[in-house]
């Protein structure tokens, strides 16, 4: 079986200024139904219940301040997802590299951002910022704002 190789970090996708760019760096270009890591639930739910796995997430979530990619003014407001950067295989699991817990491998994302890496489908982001204004999100001060 041929090497993998590794080729992108996260001290180079912080370089890239935008949310698009860093999302054209990560962008896997993927099919669905092809067979990945996270299509193995066995392994998977294994190795993320891990604590090594719980202490590295804990430690980038941190790192990234749980913002989306990484990106201070998109802070992430539901389920923050750990993405590593280079794909893991079960071969990384079952040969335990380093690779599986590096920082320099891992980014938080949102779920919508997660599956647009995965399928490459651009559709699935919010590029555009929504502007908030008081009161937006609560439905019933909405029309009787005090000016």
């Amino acid at each position: 079986m041929a090497a993998i190789v590794y080729y992108k970090s996260y001290s180079e996708l912080i370089k890239l200024p935008t949310f698009e760019q860093r999302f054209e760096y990560l962008a896997l270009h993927g099919v669905i139904g092809a067979e990945t890591f996270g299509s193995n639930r066995c392994f998977n739910q294994d190795f993320y219940r891990r604590k090594e796995w719980k202490d590295a997430r804990r430690a980038v979530i941190i790192r990234d301040n749980g913002c989306d990619l990484g990106i201070a003014d998109r802070e992430i407001v539901d389920r923050i997802y750990v993405h590593h950067i280079n794909p893991i295989t079960i071969e990384d699991v079952l040969n335990a590299r380093p690779i599986l817990f590096d920082p320099e491998n891992l980014i938080c994302v949102s779920n919508r951002t997660h599956e647009a890496i995965h399928y490459g489908d651009k559709s699935l982001l919010m590029l555009d910022e929504i502007e908030r204004k008081p009161n937006d999100t609560c439905p019933w001060r909405k029309n009787n704002v005090r000016k």
